[in-house]
């Protein structure tokens, strides 16, 4: 464990901009409020929105450290805090924080690790499963019997979904960059795939369901893919955006089509179901135990010192990770 006496270190950058923005520098440690729990962390899991934060995303403070989700082993706890202690392994969420040696948190945003799951793969899961599950779910209305539409197959959404749309009984559909990558999917379910780099998916989508299209897209990569996701859908089709992968600017959709089809188009952040409720956090938990029993599987495809933040944001951008990307402080 490291030696905090005097700070701790992070990955840092004081501003916006390529990968080359991070430094690896000591700061003070995070100090807990009364319904916080302190990690010391051993894995951090880089989100999508981490790069896309680091690209061009607020500072809220200078230096800031970026980051959604990590995992390692409770060091302290609030007075308020009555689901951990001390010494229990712990994953958490935040809107920032996570590219550090030691990260504290709301007792709500964090989750206990189960026996059996390793505390580098739990690091993988509340994001990626939280929010594959409420598109999929919740706010995708999925049942079994239906088509969905998975963009960006090979991350740790797209692969979190398309485990779970299988398990769900559905038809499953998944754009990836190469069809190398689209082949190790069909192990986690998927039944088509679309190399978006060398075919038109809408048209494809159209030509694999006989013109009918899909009842539910998740749109994770924004720009103008999400018009051709509208495109892609069915007579009262779902389309759920959830990001902007695709680091491209927001597009104004033409939405003529919906009405005449009743279509929905839902936008989805996990964040806001977390403040708001404790039914995310629930879902959540049951993922983790899933996982831990083997039901689902995370895919961890790189690890990184914290030191090489750099270059582990520099590999994702490069889109050839399939699965998540670790930070290990």
């Amino acid at each position: 464990m490291a030696d905090f006496r005097n700070g701790m270190r992070a990955a840092v950058y004081y501003e916006t901009g390529s990968p080359g923005v991070f430094r690896y520098e000591e700061v003070p440690d995070p100090v807990p409020g009364p319904g916080d729990v302190l990690i010391d962390v051993e894995a951090v899991s880089i989100e999508g929105g981490d790069t896309l934060n680091r690209l061009g995303g607020e500072l809220a403070r200078v230096p800031h450290i970026v980051g959604y989700q990590c995992a390692g082993t409770v060091a302290q706890v609030g007075d308020a805090v009555r689901g951990f202690a001390a010494g229990d392994r712990a994953v958490t969420v935040g809107l920032d924080g996570s590219h550090a040696a030691r990260r504290a948190v709301p007792e709500s945003f964090a989750w206990k690790i189960p026996d059996g799951l390793a505390t580098d793969a739990a690091a993988c899961v509340p994001v990626p499963f939280g929010t594959a599950d409420d598109c999929l779910f919740e706010f995708g209305r999925l049942r079994a019997g239906e088509t969905v539409l998975v963009h960006a197959g090979a991350g740790g959404v797209g692969i979190a979904a398309i485990q779970m749309a299988k398990r769900a009984g559905a038809r499953v559909f998944a754009t990836a960059s190469s069809d190398d990558r689209l082949a190790r999917l069909a192990d986690f379910g998927l039944d088509e795939g679309i190399d978006y780099t060398a075919r038109d998916f809408v048209a494809e989508v159209r030509r694999l369901t006989d013109g009918r299209g899909v009842d539910l897209v998740v749109d994770s990569v924004g720009g103008s893919t999400l018009q051709g996701s509208m495109a892609s859908l069915a007579y009262r089709g779902r389309c759920v955006t959830v990001g902007d992968a695709g680091r491209a600017p927001a597009e104004h959709l033409d939405i003529s089509g919906m009405r005449p089809n009743n279509q929905t188009l839902s936008g989805y952040f996990l964040g806001a179901e977390l403040l708001l409720g404790s039914r995310a956090h629930a879902m959540i938990a049951r993922h983790l135990e899933a996982i831990a029993r083997g039901e689902l599987r995370v895919v961890i495809d790189r690890r990184y010192p914290l030191s090489d933040a750099a270059a582990a944001h520099a590999y994702i951008e490069s889109r050839q990770a399939f699965g998540r990307v670790l930070l290990t402080p």
